[in-house]
């Protein structure tokens, strides 16, 4: 399920995307970017939730935050930066509109807590691994992919895109994001991933 407060967080990214992509071009363009974005969010963490309830396991979408400006211990701001919130802006702003970033959601997740056993009060806790860490942010990488094929296959150009470009910034190995979490979790996995996503956004380039 998903909290008010996560689709309060889906609705304010995507209307950051929106904007920092269509630059409002104008309102038709801005409205149909608006529901493309919205529907590869909910698309990709809706998939990361499902197979997060597979792994017995529960996810809390956040904006991506950066909290350290260093290496060093002390290198941390007071508060965390919202970067999922400034990046798209700034960078399509410093672009003039040529360039754009679309990863801005992160998830956090925990273990659900069974009871193993009734007898003399014993209770286990599942644990969850950096592998399944991975496999849930690579099941929201799929998902995204195969509706990419789908929006090709109706010709539905701008969401096949804006797909492909979601996923390859989420894809990026730092910090929070998707990509991290698959690079430590399954390497094998994310060069695979990796790989297929370099093919579509080289495909894009080729239709541009």
């Amino acid at each position: 399920m998903i909290s008010k407060k996560e689709i309060f967080w889906v609705l304010i990214i995507t209307f950051v995307l929106s904007i920092s992509i269509s630059l409002i071009e104008s309102w038709k363009t801005f409205f149909l970017m608006t529901f493309a974005i919205f529907l590869i969010i909910l698309i990709n963490n809706s998939a990361k939730k499902i197979m997060s309830y597979y792994l017995d396991s529960e996810i809390k979408i956040r904006p991506w935050e950066i909290k350290r400006y260093g290496f060093k211990a002390n290198q941390e701001f007071k508060k965390p930066f919202p970067a999922g919130i400034f990046f798209p802006i700034i960078i399509s702003a410093l672009s003039f509109g040529n360039l754009f970033w679309m990863a801005s959601l992160v998830f956090d997740v925990k273990p659900k807590i069974y009871k193993a056993a009734k007898r003399h009060g014993i209770f286990s806790f599942s644990e969850i691994t950096e592998n399944q860490i991975g496999l849930i942010a690579a099941a929201g990488i799929f998902a995204n992919l195969i509706f990419a094929i789908i929006g090709y296959l109706i010709g539905w150009a701008i969401f096949t895109k804006l797909s492909v470009w979601y996923v390859f910034f989420n894809m990026l190995p730092i910090s929070d994001l998707d990509g991290n979490k698959i690079f430590f979790g399954n390497l094998v996995l994310w060069s695979f991933l990796a790989s297929i996503i370099i093919i579509g956004v080289g495909y894009i380039f080729l239709l541009v």
